[in-house]
């Protein structure tokens, strides 16, 4: 080992080995109509009341959900999840049953 690679290791903080577990994204639970399907690139977006467009992709449909069964104005209940970074995105997007 040089004396570079030495002065380097002293100058360097420990770490305790422990990793912290990501925080998992605030989600609000919302309802909004399908507006857009790009079914070749697997995501659409879905219009919410205030017509703010959301962006979800086929990954972020629940389980018993297909995403070629979804048509444009098909109500659909989610979690938004609003990032900084990238902005809007639907998640665990699921056809809603409409109010009785």
């Amino acid at each position: 080992m040089s004396r570079l690679d030495v002065s380097c290791e002293r100058n360097m903080p420990r770490r305790s080995g422990k990793l912290d577990r990501p925080s998992a994204p605030a989600s609000t639970p919302s309802t909004g109509r399908i507006a857009r399907l790009l079914v070749g690139q697997a995501y659409g977006f879905i219009r919410v009341r205030n017509g703010r467009a959301i962006f979800f992709h086929r990954a972020d449909l629940r389980d018993a959900t297909t995403f070629n069964t979804l048509q444009i104005g098909d109500l659909v209940a989610f979690e938004l999840v609003d990032d900084q970074l990238s902005g809007a995105r639907a998640i665990r997007v699921a056809p809603a049953r409409p109010p009785r």
